[in-house]
């Protein structure tokens, strides 16, 4: 069995806020000691972001290859390891069916073992849920507030319209066709004769394009 730690700190972090190499590896010096644990190896990560998984860094990714059934890990608080909830579930699980063993000390010790294991998981499922309910929250209010500007938000563009940057604005020649179309339609034309009209005057429109574009009356996609 190979007992290792790990810290991390980033950048502008390494001396404030409790959060220190100094503070964290303290940490679990001690309580290594109060559980008769010698640690083998410790694994240091500095100026990374905790945003990214742990085996997307480079001293993660070295302790996550190190390591083998029977092992420990020491850390001294869940967000030096991890960057959300559910990358603490997904990585703690992969380690309890590894037969490795977490020990995140903010949260009262091995938390991949029964007890209070049972319970972090419990806890940190419900928190994974509520992250993912507030991101799909956040992406909708950013969709909703990119149409609303006419932001362009990817797919094809719409017939009438042209890509400049991340907006849409009007193709001229294009709105013209839409407004012959509406006059076609308005006379009884189908949407394939319409799109064949269109298309002898050299647009590539296809009669779901005339379609849609006919639907927008407002003039926006």
């Amino acid at each position: 069995m190979a007992v290792y730690a790990y810290t991390r700190v980033s950048t502008d972090r390494q001396a404030s806020d409790g959060e220190s190499l100094d503070v964290q590896q303290r940490t679990i010096d001690g309580y290594a000691m109060m559980h008769g644990l010698a640690v083998d190896r410790v694994f240091v990560e500095r100026g990374v972001s905790g945003s990214k998984p742990i085996d997307e860094r480079p001293e993660g990714k070295r302790l996550i290859d190190a390591l083998g059934k029977g092992d420990v890990i020491i850390a001294a608080k869940l967000d030096r390891m991890f960057r959300s909830a559910q990358d603490a579930l997904n990585v703690m699980q992969g380690l309890r069916d590894r037969g490795i063993a977490l020990h995140l000390i903010d949260l009262g010790g091995d938390v991949t073992g029964n007890g209070i294991g049972r319970l972090v998981f419990t806890i940190l499922a419900a928190v994974a849920e509520a992250e993912r309910d507030r991101t799909r929250e956040r992406i909708a209010d950013v969709k909703r507030d990119q149409k609303a500007r006419g932001r362009f938000l990817g797919g094809t563009v719409p017939f009438g319209f042209r890509r400049d940057g991340g907006d849409l604005i009007p193709h001229e020649a294009e709105q013209q066709a839409i407004f012959e179309a509406r006059v076609l339609r308005g006379r009884g034309a189908s949407l394939r004769k319409i799109a064949a009209a269109l298309q002898a005057k050299g647009h590539r429109v296809s009669h779901v394009a005339v379609s849609h574009a006919l639907a927008n009356v407002g003039g926006r996609p």
